[in-house]
C-alpha cells in the first residue's frame, strides 16, 4: 500500500534551544571557497556555521542506534567520547564514541571539503555485542538556519535520483547526503514527532512524515550500513537554494573523504609552518601551542579579511533560545586586539594587520568603536567600553614597532589614529562600561589601556609630522596618570585591614558625583545580582584588574601598591583548584553557574577564569619570577577541556555529574574563549624571550623611569573635578568656542579667558591658578558666543593641598 507524505504533527515544535558551549573541537578549511566553520562537543557536531562564522546554521548532528528488544542509544548522550586531531595544529578531528553499555562502537573523522561549503563526517559502525546486523543506525540533524531555531521547514527529496534530507530558512538551505542509501527517513517537529521521539517510543520511523513546516524541525534518516558495508560518508552542505545545497553534497560525496582530508591538512600544515617555533607538549599530550594558534585562525573571517569573533559557542546554549541572537559568535574590538596580539607573539604580523585594517573599517564616525558587532561591521550591543575605543592604538603602534606598519604604510592609517586618540581624549577617563560589560566609571584596566593608547597615538602621530596633537595628547596621559590613585586606590578598609595591609586599587570607582568626596567613596551596581543584592561600596570590590597598570607600563611591578593589591587579591579572589591556582574577576560577580549548578539565567554566582592565570603570569614575569610565570602556564593548560580548548570559566564546586559540572573542568561557559587562547600565545612567547611580549614601551619611560608627573588638570562637562592640588594649572575643555568668566576671591575680581580649538576640534583653555594657595576656590561659568547666551550656572574647583 503506498503511502502518502503527510505534514508532521505537533507544529511548530517545543521551543528551540541551543546546544552545550563546551566544545571539544572547532575547525575550518581555511579556504574562500568553503565559508564553513564547524564546532564539536560529546562526540558529535555542534553549531555549523555559514556563510559567515556568526551565523550558525545547525544546533547539532548526532547517531541514534536501536536494535533488538527495544534497544535505544543515543551518542551523545549514552556513550563515552574521545576526540583527537589530525596532527598538531589540525584541527581535522577523529571521534571515537564507546556505548557506556558495551553493545557498540562509533568511529569518526570530520573535516570541511575546502572546495565548497560541506562538512564531511566518515563514520564507521563496529558491534561489540552482537551481529552488526541486529542494529540500526540513524543520523538526527537539528537545522536552526541563521541562528534560529524556530521557523525553519524540512523534508525528505531527491537530487538527481538521490534521496536527501533538506531544509531552508532565512534564506539559508542545507542538505545532507549519504555515500550509502537513506533507508527510512522523517522529518518532525521537535519534542513531538522528531525522529529521536519516534524511535525512542516505537524503535522505527514514521514513513509518512516526510515534512515540517515553520518550526523548530529535526531531520532523521537511517544510514543504510550493511554486513559489508560499515563506512558512510555523511556530507552536510550549504547554499542559496535547496537545489545549489544538494549539488554541493553530492559533489563532495562524489570525490570522496581522502582528498578533502589531504586538502584540509595540507591548508593547516602551510599555515602553521609560518609561525614561530613556541611549540609545547601539554600533560594531556597536545601540542598546546598549535592548538591554540589553530583556534586563533579558526575563528577568522573570510567574507571580511581581519574580523574574528570571541567564540564559535554560545555560553549555556542549552538553556538558551533564539532571542540569544549573538551569543559569543560576535567581534568584540577588545577581543580581536586580544586576538591581534595571539597572532603577533606567533609570527604573523600579516594576520595582525589585516586585523587592525578590518577595525580601520567598522570604526565609528566620531572615533569610537562598537562594543561589539556582527562580522559585517553591523553595531550589536549599544554599550561604549573606552578600553576597546583605545586598544586599537596600542595594536597600531606595536604593528609599528615591530616593523609591519613602516611610516609609508602609517599613514593609511593616521585618520583611524587620530580619529581615536581624538575621542579617547574627549571622552575618558570614565568609560561607559568597563572590560567585563558591565559597570561605568573609573577602572584601573580601562585607564591603562586609554592612557597607554595615548602615549602610543603620540608617538604615531610624532612619527607623521603631527607634533601639536601628540602634545596634547601626552598631556592628557600624564594628566590622568597621576589621578588613578585618587580614583581607585583606597586605604584603611576592612579588606585591608584583614589582609594586613595599607590599601589596594579597587575593581572600578563610580562616576564623580557631586555629593561623594571621591569617586571611590561612592557605590557600585553589581550587575548578574539579585534585585536588592546589587549596589557595593566601591571599596569593597577588588579584583585583578589593577595588574593592568604593570602589563601596560604604567606603574613597576614592585610599586607598593601594586604589591599591596597582589595581596588583596589572593586574599579574596584566589580560587585553588585540582590544576593550581586560579583567580575570580571580582568580589561578588555573578556571571557564572547559580551554587546548584544551575546554568547562568542573568543571575548566579561567578567561577574562576583561567585567562587570569595568565595575567597573572605576565605580572610574574614583570616582577622577574619567571619560575612562578611558568607554574602559572601549567595551571592555565590545566584548565584545558577535552581537545585542549581553553575555557571562559571553570567549575570551582564540587563534582555534579548529573549537570557535568566537576571541579577544576570547564563550566558551562564559553568554550574555547579566543582571547584565552590569546593571551595563552603570548605568555608563551613572554617565557621564551623573558620579558612580557606586549608591554607598551611608552609608559616605562615616562612614568616608571622618566617619573613624569602633570602640571595640570582637566575640567570638562563629562569629568566636572571639584579640586586640583596646589601648583597645577586648570585646563578648562569645552566641545565648542567659549568664554571661561572665572574668579579667584569669590567674584571680588574677574577674568574672561577665552578658548582656543585644537587639531581634534576641542576648545581649551589653560587658567594660571597654579600660584593660589590651599583652601582657595576657583568659581567659574561660561559665556557661549556662537549662540550669544550664558550658561547661567557657576561652577566651582577648590584647591588642595599638594
Amino acid at each position: 500500500m503506498a503511502v502518502t507524505p503527510t505534514v508532521a504533527k505537533g507544529a511548530p515544535g517545543i521551543p528551540a534551544r541551543w546546544t552545550s558551549s563546551a566544545k571539544s573541537g572547532v575547525g575550518t578549511a581555511l579556504s574562500a571557497k568553503s565559508p564553513l566553520w564547524f564546532t564539536t562537543s560529546h562526540g558529535i557536531l555542534n553549531e555549523i556555521y555559514y556563510p559567515r562564522l556568526d551565523s550558525a546554521c545547525t544546533r547539532d548532528l548526532g547517531l541514534i542506534v536501536t536494535g533488538p528488544g527495544g534497544y535505544f542509544s543515543e551518542e551523545k548522550r549514552d556513550a563515552a567520547h574521545t576526540v583527537e586531531p589530525f596532527e598538531d595544529g589540525v584541527p581535522g578531528y577523529r571521534l571515537t564514541n564507546t556505548a557506556s553499555d558495551g553493545a557498540y562502537r562509533l568511529e569518526k573523522r570530520i573535516v570541511t571539503d575546502s572546495k565548497r561549503p560541506v562538512l564531511l563526517q566518515e563514520t564507521s559502525f563496529t558491534a561489540i555485542k552482537g551481529q552488526a546486523t541486529g542494529y540500526r543506525v540513524y543520523a538526527l540533524l537539528a537545522p536552526h538556519l541563521v541562528n534560529a531555531g524556530m521557523g525553519n521547514t524540512a523534508w525528505i527529496g531527491e537530487h538527481k535520483g538521490q534521496r536527501i534530507l533538506f531544509a531552508t530558512g532565512r534564506g539559508v538551505s542545507l542538505a545532507l547526503a549519504s555515500s550509502l542509501p537513506w533507508g527510512a527517513c522523517s522529518a518532525g517537529y521537535v519534542g513531538v514527532s522528531d525522529g529521536w521521539q519516534q524511535l525512542h517510543d516505537n524503535g522505527a520511523l514514521e514513513p509518512s512524515c516526510h515534512t515540517a513546516e515553520n518550526g523548530n524541525v529535526a531531520l532523521t534518516g537511517e544510514i543504510g550500513f550493511s554486513a559489508g558495508k560499515t563506512v558512510a560518508l555523511l556530507a552536510l552542505s550549504f547554499g542559496a537554494s535547496p537545489e545549489e545545497a544538494a549539488e554541493f553534497a553530492l559533489a563532495s560525496l562524489e570525490q570522496g573523504f581522502e582528498p578533502a582530508a589531504k586538502t584540509y591538512v595540507e591548508n593547516w600544515r602551510k599555515f602553521q609552518a609560518g609561525l614561530e617555533k613556541l611549540d609545547r607538549r601539554g600533560a594531556s599530550g597536545l601540542n598546546t601551542y598549535r592548538a591554540s594558534s589553530a583556534v586563533l585562525a579558526t575563528h577568522l573571517s573570510i567574507a571580511r579579511p581581519g574580523a574574528a569573533v570571541a567564540s564559535l559557542s554560545i555560553p549555556w546554549g542549552f538553556n538558551k533560545g533564539d532571542d540569544d541572537l549573538g551569543g559569543y559568535h560576535l567581534v568584540w574590538p577588545r577581543d580581536l586586539v586580544e586576538t591581534a596580539g595571539g597572532f603577533l607573539a606567533a609570527g604573523d604580523g600579516r594576520q595582525a594587520l589585516q586585523i587592525l585594517t578590518y577595525l580601520r573599517s567598522i570604526q565609528q564616525p566620531d572615533g569610537h568603536w562598537p562594543q561589539n558587532c556582527w562580522s559585517d561591521g553591523t553595531a550589536y550591543w549599544p554599550g561604549i567600553q573606552m578600553d576597546e575605543c583605545a586598544f586599537p592604538l596600542l595594536l597600531a603602534d606595536a604593528l609599528r614597532r615591530a616593523g609591519h606598519l613602516p611610516k609609508s604604510r602609517l599613514a593609511d592609517f593616521l585618520a583611524m589614529i587620530e580619529n581615536a586618540a581624538a575621542y579617547v581624549a574627549r571622552n575618558g577617563p570614565v568609560t561607559g562600561e568597563d572590560r567585563w560589560e558591565e559597570d561605568a566609571g573609573y577602572s584601573p584596566f580601562t585607564l591603562a589601556v586609554e592612557i597607554a593608547g595615548l602615549l602610543a597615538a603620540a608617538d604615531m602621530l610624532d612619527a607623521c609630522g603631527k607634533n601639536e596633537p601628540a602634545k596634547y595628547i601626552r598631556e592628557t596621559a600624564d594628566c590622568w596618570n597621576d589621578q588613578v590613585e585618587r580614583w581607585t586606590y583606597v586605604t584603611g578598609t576592612e579588606a585591608s585591614a584583614r589582609a594586613g595591609i595599607e590599601g589596594y586599587y579597587i575593581r572600578i570607582a563610580p562616576p564623580d558625583d557631586g555629593g561623594a568626596a571621591s569617586p571611590k567613596d561612592g557605590f557600585v551596581p553589581i550587575k548578574n545580582r539579585p534585585p536588592g543584592d546589587t549596589d557595593k561600596p566601591a571599596e569593597a570590590i577588588i579584583s585583578p584588574d589593577a595588574l593592568a597598570l604593570v602589563r601596560f607600563g604604567l606603574r613597576a611591578a614592585d610599586d607598593s601598591r601594586i604589591l599591596n593589591t597582589v595581596k588583596a587579591i589572593d586574599a579574596e579572589l584566589r580560587c585553588d583548584l585540582p590544576q593550581g591556582r586560579l583567580w575570580y574577576r571580582y568580589s561578588g560577580d555573578g556571571y557564572g553557574e547559580h551554587e546548584d549548578g544551575a546554568p547562568f539565567d542573568g543571575t548566579g554566582k561567578g567561577r574562576a577564569w583561567p585567562l587570569l592565570a595568565g595575567e597573572r603570569a605576565h605580572y610574574e614575569l614583570a616582577a622577574g619570577r619567571k619560575d612562578k610565570a611558568a607554574q602559572l602556564l601549567d595551571t592555565f593548560e590545566r584548565s584545558a577541556g577535552v581537545g585542549g580548548l581553553l575555557p571562559e570559566q571553570v567549575w570551582d564546586r564540587p563534582d555534579m555529574p548529573d549537570r557535568e559540572l566537576r571541579l577544576g573542568a570547564p563550566s558551562g561557559s564559553a568554550m574555547p574563549l579566543v582571547w584565552a587562547h590569546a593571551e595563552h600565545i603570548k605568555l608563551l612567547r613572554s617565557l621564551r624571550d623573558g620579558a612580557v611580549f606586549d608591554l607598551p614601551p611608552q609608559g616605562v619611560e615616562r612614568y616608571i623611569k622618566g617619573r613624569t608627573v602633570s602640571s595640570l588638570r582637566i575640567w570638562r562637562f563629562n569629568n566636572k573635578i571639584r579640586s586640583i592640588p596646589a601648583g597645577k594649572a586648570l585646563r578648562v575643555e569645552l566641545s565648542a568656542p567659549g568664554v571661561v568668566h572665572w574668579s579667584s576671591d569669590k567674584w571680588l575680581t574677574v577674568q574672561d579667558s577665552r578658548t582656543a580649538e585644537n587639531a581634534f576640534g576641542i576648545h581649551l583653555v589653560d587658567l594660571p591658578v597654579n600660584r593660589l594657595k590651599p583652601g582657595t576656590a576657583i568659581v567659574f561659568t561660561f559665556f557661549w558666543p556662537e549662540a550669544m547666551r550664558w550658561e547661567n550656572v557657576d561652577f566651582s574647583v577648590g584647591i588642595d593641598a599638594s
